[in-house]
């Protein structure tokens, strides 16, 4: 048997990756380095937060004195959640519209071609910013669910022509046109031939687009453009926007102004979601290779 080692390294990042998100949270190291410390008191100097990295902390602080290895081991779970929720609703929303377009619908198969060219013209990072930063957008009490979804729907559209693409492929094989003949109908049609056929495509490109998702986010935080967010009330006919997670783009895009002074806090962030990247486009270029072979 040939050794799919895309497979194995792509299994094994997700799996250390996994291991962080729902487990490392629950060592006490981790729980301790998320006390908030501003100041430290040596011997003739007083040291204020963002503290650089030591062998106490050896990856720095972030700004409030927290230890950045638990902000970031803590900041995993949503960060995962985040990509996977956006992932999930594209997937869903393409997957039903391209099955819909596949059958002979003109208006959703018109609708799916636009957005794919419309979203396809310019960088995916463009249109969320354009979008996120509406003035209706920002304030809403539900601005979490809004953004997610207006990420995912972005793309919603390239997977739809790929799923309709592929199914109309399927159409044209002799047993399908033999099935259509005998009187099949759409529904069995789809469960035991269209849905089998494509999904090993569709399980390769979800994990593909679980990067570009990753890319998508950390993108976002450059911009000050955060998925988690609200207004707060500081005082009468005052308030502010703040962040309510520690998810890796929030950490990128709220030090981005301190790169020269503390370097680590982005640094760190860009290399976590760039862990992520790398995991998920190894993992999907490995059963890519493992369904190759299988249909080989």
């Amino acid at each position: 048997m040939i050794k799919n080692i895309y497979l194995k390294i792509g299994g094994g990042m997700l799996l250390l990756l996994l291991t962080i998100t729902f487990l490392a949270p629950f060592l006490p190291y981790i729980q301790d380095g998320m006390e908030v410390g501003r100041v430290i008191l040596e011997p003739g100097r007083i040291l204020t937060a963002p503290f650089p990295p030591t062998v106490d902390l050896p990856l720095g602080s972030d700004m409030d004195g927290r230890n950045l290895i638990s902000v970031l081991v803590i900041g995993a779970k949503d960060t995962l959640f985040i990509i996977i929720l956006i992932a999930a609703i594209r997937y869903v929303v393409g997957i039903v519209l391209g099955i819909i377009a596949s059958f002979g619908n003109r208006l959703i198969s018109s609708m799916l071609d636009t957005f794919d060219q419309m979203f396809s013209s310019l960088p995916v990072i463009f249109f969320a910013v354009l979008l996120l930063n509406i003035p209706f957008i920002i304030f809403l009490d539900s601005r979490f669910i809004v953004a997610i979804v207006t990420i995912a729907i972005i793309e919603a559209g390239r997977v739809g022509v790929t799923v309709k693409e592929q199914i109309l492929s399927i159409k044209r094989e002799p047993y399908i046109e033999a099935a259509v003949t005998v009187g099949v109908s759409p529904y069995l049609m789809t469960k035991n031939y269209y849905i089998p056929n494509i999904l090993p495509s569709l399980i390769v490109n979800f994990c593909y687009d679980i990067g570009r998702i990753a890319l998508v986010i950390g993108q976002l935080g450059v911009f000050s453009v955060f998925i988690t967010q609200e207004l707060v009330q500081l005082e009468a006919n005052y308030g502010e926007i703040q962040n309510t997670s520690f998810n890796w783009a929030t950490l990128l895009g709220e030090a981005k102004n301190l790169i020269y002074t503390a370097y680590w806090i982005p640094l760190f962030a860009a290399l976590a979601l760039l862990y992520v990247i790398i995991s998920f486009n190894i993992l999907g270029e490995g059963l890519r290779r493992f369904f190759e072979k299988r249909h080989a």
